[in-house]
């Protein structure tokens, strides 16, 4: 069973949470996404067991659970995969203009990933750096690497893993999982 959460973090972030668990959340800039995270895995699982951090940082339930998920967030988007069959990535990242985005594509894709990017019209190249960067970001998330390891994913050959993308409503979404699941508009599961 996998299930796709997409919400709005200035909404979620002003969801009560239980005392023990609003205490943990950081100060500064990271706070909202990570109070809106919560909210997400609050909604998605009651009660919510005890979070731990991996040798990376990536956040997970303990081993009595058998329950994985991971959250991304890009501007004022959040999204949650929650999965029963093994660890999972996702990414989520709005599509917009970035400055040197072709140089960005040039030191962490892969020559099969720039075959995909060349293959695509000169108008649309934009929006698949957005998709071909999305599904790297969702495979090192369910490995649990740090983002410097991106250049050694290569999304078009996920190896024992599966990868699905959509872009919808001017976001990317990308999940990575270890059996067949598929991104559409009707998987996903608004909150807030």
């Amino acid at each position: 069973m996998y299930r796709l959460f997409l919400g709005k973090i200035s909404t979620l972030s002003l969801t009560a949470l239980p005392p023990e668990l609003a205490k943990l959340a950081p100060e500064g800039k990271r706070r909202n996404a990570w109070l809106a995270g919560r909210a997400l895995l609050c909604h998605a699982v009651s009660p919510l067991p005890t979070i731990h951090y991996g040798d990376q940082g990536k956040p997970g339930f303990d081993e009595d659970h058998a329950l994985w998920f991971n959250l991304s967030h890009s501007g004022d988007n959040i999204a949650l995969l929650l999965s029963d069959e093994g660890p999972v990535g996702c990414d989520i990242e709005a599509i917009r203009p970035r400055p040197h985005w072709q140089q960005l594509a040039n030191a962490t894709f892969t020559i099969n990933e720039h075959a995909e990017l060349e293959k695509e019209a000169e108008a649309h190249r934009l929006e698949r750096f957005w998709c071909i960067w999305t599904r790297k970001e969702a495979m090192v998330k369910q490995r649990g690497g740090s983002a410097w390891q991106i250049v050694s994913f290569d999304s078009t050959t996920p190896l024992n893993l599966h990868l699905s993308d959509l872009q919808h409503e001017g976001l990317s979404l990308a999940a990575c999982t270890p059996t067949p699941f598929h991104v559409t508009e009707q998987v996903i599961e608004r909150v807030g």
